[in-house]
């Protein structure tokens, strides 16, 4: 293995809200397990990444910037291998992941996709939609703000506006699910697969968990959620991922967020070697592909 070069890319800490310090942890894991395993693993930051010609053939990155995602989208179209793919990454934005986990037949909450600067009132009555959640769907979310529950229409007309002045063009309405919120992390033709109850354990981005509060323990089908993980993991392009989920009273779960490489934060050193493991897979069949 000593033969592989992979450029490792950071995450930018505008994306890394609240878990600056848990992104890096789980990325510096995998850098060293690659580097046990014989690789060389030379690290760079989104700044780097942009303004440097890489010489390395194989990237690895947590990257989030849009300049950083055009980059990475143009270096897989010259053949290099890119993990987690920066079409992947594209395709966890909101209103894009909404689009296609809908269109796929893939659990979801029924979403209305607006323009900010919409009257969306009696749409959202039309469409039964009581409490919601209004999400900025043109990108990552970067603020508490970018992510809002709402109780009735009238208050999410009132945060839609918001999102327009703050320059926010798109946005996604989901309905709210009620139920066991569950958060998770993969990796995908991995056997890891971690799940938790954040509300319950204290776990929390911007404080949102406790709308569902505590977890009442309703019962769901494990492997039902890991093979509709893995069905989300292939349609989106991400291998290394996690995300929310909510478990109905009738056993029903639905994705309600995926992310292309998370922070891992509650199972870093279990999730690590098992990143690493899917990275070098991933190497051997790119090699075979050639």
């Amino acid at each position: 293995m000593a033969e592989i070069k992979i450029a490792g890319v950071m995450r930018a800490g505008a994306y890394s809200p609240n878990h600056i310090g848990n992104d890096a942890a789980i990325f510096n894991a995998v850098a060293e397990h690659l580097r046990k395993r014989g690789c060389e693993v030379n690290v760079y930051n989104e700044e780097q990444f942009q303004k440097l010609e890489l010489p390395e053939e194989i990237i690895v990155n947590m990257c989030r910037e849009q300049a950083s995602i055009a980059k990475l989208q143009t270096l897989e179209e010259q053949g290099r291998l890119v993990i987690n793919s920066g079409f992947g990454i594209e395709n966890c934005t909101r209103e894009r992941m909404t689009r296609l986990l809908l269109g796929h037949g893939i659990p979801y909450p029924d979403s209305l996709m607006v323009n900010t600067n919409e009257a969306v009132t009696e749409d959202l009555r039309k469409a039964g939609f009581t409490s919601c959640w209004i999400k900025r769907g043109d990108f990552h979310a970067m603020h508490k703000e970018d992510v809002s529950y709402c109780r009735h229409p009238e208050e999410a007309q009132e945060v839609l506006h918001e999102y327009f002045y703050r320059g926010i063009k798109r946005a996604v309405i989901n309905r709210h699910l009620p139920g066991d919120l569950i958060k998770f992390y993969g990796v995908s033709g991995q056997p890891f697969f971690y799940w938790f109850y954040p509300f319950d354990e204290g776990h929390s981005k911007y404080g949102l968990e406790a709308v569902n509060g505590k977890a009442q323990g309703l019962p769901f089908s494990l492997e039902g959620l890991k093979e509709m993980c893995q069905r989300a993991s292939d349609l989106l392009e991400v291998k290394i991922y996690g995300g929310d989920c909510i478990v109905d009273r009738d056993g029903t779960v639905r994705i309600i967020d995926f992310n292309d490489w998370p922070s891992f934060a509650p199972c870093r050193t279990e999730a690590a070697p098992y990143i690493a493991k899917c990275i070098l897979s991933s190497i051997k069949e790119w090699r075979k592909s050639k």
